[in-house]
């Protein structure tokens, strides 16, 4: 499962580093990319629900396979979009492919966790991360060396593919969580799930906040330059890396609720106090601190939902999910909006104020497990 989660890193990665030059291919102004862009989020909220209901008849195992499969292929559609049109639907395809390669690998990265008898779905998040610096690493070289960007895809695709292979026949049989049948796939959820829900919204709602605005603030608020104001998300993303290779130990040894708590208050406080000092080398440290103290908490919430028994782990986990890909995708433009209001340094509190929510409603993760 770790190659899974790893090469999900560099398909999804290889996308974002290249979104310039399809862009630029197309002569699109932000507005009209903004509108393609919208096809990818559409098509992954639609397949997420979609998926958790797959993985709940067939099992996590044959779903991975068809998402994998279908996000190699769907990979190489924005290189070939001749127009707008075209490239909104293949951005659709492209989400949709994600969305159900994201939640089925969590479901069976669940599945394995259960085996193991031991936290480890972390580690697995932490290969996605590094499989996404990868990913952007290559897709930067590429970029530099002028690889046109589909034989750049092409080339990610078929190694992926490749990839892929001994990945699947090492994973668990489709009957370690296939649904026996006795029920149906979607259920209201419990209190407890539906806590798992926000906590999930607001740190990803955090984790786009910082992908989208670190840089800006760094640049445009405290004039740093574009040089400086690239290292905010690039400390970000090391400490969350960092955070994830050590989170199971961590949740072995404190318990996931006692790690969840404690990562949304480092959140809080360390983000805080960086808006606060108002200082490059200060905001550096705050989002570094965000980083380390979201790194957990997604991986957390969605070995929880797994391991509820009040709901199938699939459409659990795709509830989860859902939920907090929402998050990721209206906290940027929440942000600008506030930013508005209050100028991007008082907008940012809000990554503040939601992290310290996480640590509030950290009690989920728990409550999840246990049931009713």
């Amino acid at each position: 499962m770790l190659a899974v989660f790893f090469l999900n890193g560099v398909l999804v990665a290889s996308w974002f580093v290249r979104i310039p030059a399809v862009q630029e291919r197309l002569d699109l102004g932000e507005g009209l990319l903004g509108v393609a862009l919208l096809g990818s989020a559409a098509g992954a909220l639609a397949a997420m629900p979609a998926t958790g209901w797959l993985i709940s008849r067939l099992g996590s195992r044959p779903v991975v396979l068809g998402a994998g499969l279908c996000l190699c292929a769907a990979l190489l559609l924005p290189a070939l979009a001749p127009n707008l049109l075209a490239l909104t639907l293949s951005l659709a395809a492209l989400g949709a492919s994600n969305g159900a390669l994201d939640v089925s690998m969590n479901a069976h990265g669940v599945a394995v966790e259960k085996n193991y008898g031991r936290p480890i779905l972390s580690s697995f998040h932490a290969a996605f991360s590094l499989g996404g610096l990868t990913g952007s690493a290559l897709g930067g070289l590429a970029a530099a060396r002028g690889v046109g960007v589909l034989h750049h895809f092409l080339a990610v695709s078929a190694l992926a593919l490749l990839a892929f292979a001994p990945a699947f026949l090492a994973m668990l049989p489709a009957s370690a969580d296939a649904g026996s049948g006795g029920g149906p796939a979607f259920r209201r959820p419990t209190r407890a799930l539906a806590g798992l829900g926000v906590v999930a919204f607001c740190v990803l709602l955090g984790e786009g906040a910082m992908a989208d605005w670190s840089a800006v603030y760094l640049d445009d608020t405290l004039g740093t330059g574009p040089g400086l104001a690239a290292a905010g998300y690039a400390a970000f993303s090391v400490a969350m890396t960092a955070g994830r290779l050590a989170g199971d130990r961590l949740n072995r040894r404190f318990g996931p609720a006692a790690v969840v708590r404690s990562g949304g208050a480092l959140a809080a406080f360390g983000l805080g106090a960086s808006l606060a000092a108002v200082h490059p080398l200060a905001a550096l440290a705050g989002f570094a601190c965000a980083g380390l103290g979201f790194s957990a908490v997604f991986p957390a919430a969605l070995s929880a939902a797994g391991h509820s028994p009040d709901m199938p782990p699939g459409s659990a986990i795709a509830a989860v999910s859902t939920a907090g890909y929402l998050g990721f995708l209206v906290g940027p433009p929440a942000i600008g909006f506030l930013a508005e209001l209050a100028g991007l340094g008082g907008a940012l509190y809000l990554v503040v104020a939601l992290s310290a929510t996480i640590a509030l409603l950290s009690g989920a993760v728990g409550r999840a497990r246990k049931g009713p």
